[in-house]
This record gives C-alpha cells, sequence and structure tokens, in this order.
C-alpha cells in the first residue's frame, strides 16, 4: 500500500467520492454515492488503447494526457467551482493509477484534500467479494418455499411490511426467478453491481433477528448467487406455502398481467422450452397464446413443467425442509397474501414464546 493513501475504510472520511473511469465502467458497478466524472469516454480510452498496442506508450501518453486535461478542466468548470477550499473528495479509477492520480493531483494543486482511493475500483470489488463471503454465516434464515404462483415474492414483501427482516434477492436481481421471470423494457444489473446492492443489503441487517427470504435457485435469470448465501440459505428454516392450483392461477393472471398485453414477447420466452417440451405441447402453448386463453395456459405450464421442476429442485436442496412449516391457502389476494404473512410471522414468533 502507498503511503498516506485512503483504503476503502476510509470511504466515510471524505465529502464525496469520485469515480473517474469510463461511463461504461461506472454503469457496470461503482462504489454507492460516487459521481461519474470520466478523464476518458468509452471512446477516447478505446483510442488510447488501441495507440498503446499497435503504435506505443509514448504516443499513448501524449494523446492520453491531452484528453485527460481537457476532461479535467470541463468537470472543474461543470462540476466543482462551488466547493470549499475544505472540501474533501475521494477519487478512483481502475486500480488507483494514472487515471485517478490525474485529478488528485490537480485538485491538491487547487488546495482540496483530495485523496486518491488505494487500490481503486479493485480494491472496493475485492471488499465487496470477501463480505459476501462473511456476512451470510452471521444470519439465521428463514426460507419461504412453495411451488411457482404461491405468491412467495408477495408474501415475503407483506412479512416485511410487518417489521421483519427480509432479503428479497428478486428485487435486488430485477427478475422473477423463472424463464418467464424477464421483467419487460427492464433490465437486470450486472452481476458486480447485484453483487454490491446484495452485500449492502446484507449489511444493514440485524444479526440478532431472524432474516425472512425467499427459497431461489443459484440463478435469478441471468445473475448468479453467491455461492456462500446460496449455501446458508439453503441450511435455513424452511416454511412451505401451499396453495391450491385454482388460487396459484389466478395468481399468476394478476402477478404477470403485463404478458396479456405481449403476446409475442410472451411466445419469445416459452420458446426457451423447447428442448424440455415436445414438439405437440409448445405448439398446443403456442395456439393458446394466440387465442389468448391465458388460464388455461398458466394451468398446463404449472402442471407440465413448473410443478415437476418444483419437486425435483426444492426436495433435496433445502435441508430445513426436513421439518418444515406448512401453510395452506386456496386465497391469494391481496388481502390473503396479508392473512397469510400475518400468520406465518406469528406462527414463529409463538414458537420462540
Amino acid at each position: 500500500m502507498k503511503p498516506n493513501r485512503p483504503t476503502v475504510a476510509d470511504l466515510a472520511k471524505y465529502d464525496e467520492i469520485i469515480d473517474v473511469r469510463t461511463p461504461a465502467e461506472f454503469a457496470e458497478d461503482h462504489i454507492p454515492g460516487a459521481i461519474n466524472c470520466p478523464v476518458l469516454d468509452n471512446e477516447q480510452r478505446i483510442q488510447v488503447g488501441t495507440l498503446y498496442k499497435q503504435v506505443s506508450p509514448f504516443e499513448a501518453k501524449k494523446i492520453g494526457a491531452a484528453l485527460v486535461s481537457e476532461n479535467i478542466a470541463r468537470h472543474l468548470k461543470e462540476s466543482f467551482l462551488d466547493r470549499p477550499k475544505s472540501w474533501k473528495p475521494l477519487i478512483y479509477c481502475w486500480r488507483g493509477g494514472d487515471r485517478s492520480g490525474s485529478m488528485t493531483t490537480i485538485f491538491k494543486a487547487i488546495g482540496w484534500q483530495a485523496g486518491q482511493l488505494d487500490g481503486g475500483y479493485k480494491a472496493w470489488r475485492s471488499h465487496v467479494i470477501a463480505q459476501l463471503e462473511e456476512l451470510p454465516q452471521h444470519y439465521h434464515f428463514i426460507v419461504i418455499g412453495g411451488a411457482t404462483g404461491s405468491a412467495k415474492t408477495r408474501i415475503l414483501q407483506a412479512i416485511g411490511s410487518l417489521g421483519e427482516q427480509v432479503l428479497d434477492l428478486e428485487n435486488l436481481a430485477n427478475h422473477k426467478g423463472s424463464v418467464l421471470g424477464v421483467l419487460p423494457d427492464s433490465p437486470q444489473p450486472s452481476q458486480k453491481g447485484f453483487e454490491t446492492s446484495l452485500m449492502l443489503t446484507l449489511a444493514a441487517l440485524d444479526p440478532a433477528r431472524p432474516v425472512y427470504v425467499e427459497a431461489e435457485s443459484r440463478k435469478i435469470g441471468n445473475l448468479h448467487v453467491p455461492e456462500a448465501l446460496i449455501a446458508r440459505i439453503r441450511s435455513g428454516e424452511f416454511v412451505a406455502i401451499e396453495a391450491t392450483l385454482d388460487a396459484r392461477v389466478a395468481f399468476l393472471l394478476k402477478d404477470y398481467d403485463y404478458f396479456l398485453t405481449r403476446p409475442e414477447f410472451l411466445g419469445q420466452r416459452l420458446d426457451v422450452l423447447r428442448s424440455l417440451q415436445s414438439r405437440e405441447t409448445m405448439a398446443r402453448w403456442q395456439q393458446l397464446i394466440l387465442d389468448a386463453d391465458w388460464p388455461t395456459l398458466v394451468r398446463e405450464l404449472l402442471e407440465l413443467h413448473y410443478d415437476p421442476l418444483y419437486q425435483r429442485s426444492q426436495d433435496h436442496n433445502y435441508t430445513g425442509k426436513q421439518n418444515p412449516g406448512c401453510f395452506s391457502t386456496d386465497d391469494l389476494s391481496e388481502n390473503g397474501i396479508k392473512r397469510l404473512a400475518a400468520t406465518i410471522v406469528q406462527s414463529r414468533t409463538a414458537q420462540i414464546a
């Protein structure tokens, strides 16, 4: 570690955090609360990198220095002229090298108490990875399980509204956790961004209180749940939601109503199941979409695909399922979900008492 360089442990000591990486790097992930003031934009970084490899490092550094100087000057005029002399910014780039060093040097010359983060974003990333290994070990998870359409996420959110601690992985992943779980026109975060949000969420929880979480697979859409977390969840206390098929169909028709106005998108998503279902079944499902026969389609998807998949995956994944608490319902309306959530919380409270 270079002398006098601040580390990740010093983040709170600074008034503002400035990420000088490209917009593309910043969009993938960044230190929470940081603002993006790139000293090289996406195209400029490619330009300098190409010169470095194809011409010479000297030519690349000349062009790079000119571009960096122009960009820092612009940021100064547009964003920082109103900062007082006592202002303490923390500046970082990818590894704590030239990009953040250039801005730090200029800011210090002006008279600001600027710091250059030792190790840059890579140091932050190492911190996130280490925390995601360590933090899950401190929590006792109560796992909400049940077949697809059992309103597990809504029940989890209702439990949260009762003041209980919840870890809503699907909300963090911006995905509903199945082949039809993708949210139209709403992309998932990057894996790194997901892990940063997950680490912050875990760090804010109280280890002395239980944490309710939904039973998930290792992947939520395109994102992977960290291994230490999924292992800890799967050893947690299992709560099984046993909803009737009619209740599940009615819930899914409401919860996935955005598919009903975009049948083409639904048809494309179902194509993913071609390797798992017969041609006849796939053709029938596509026809049900054309006919807008949504109740029949949802019922068949549950009976022929989701329910068999659930039984195969859940029976051996959750050790806490050996003695599950079971909660049966035929009502997954909004009020029914609230009642079920209250019953689950009350039941566990009574067990402790």
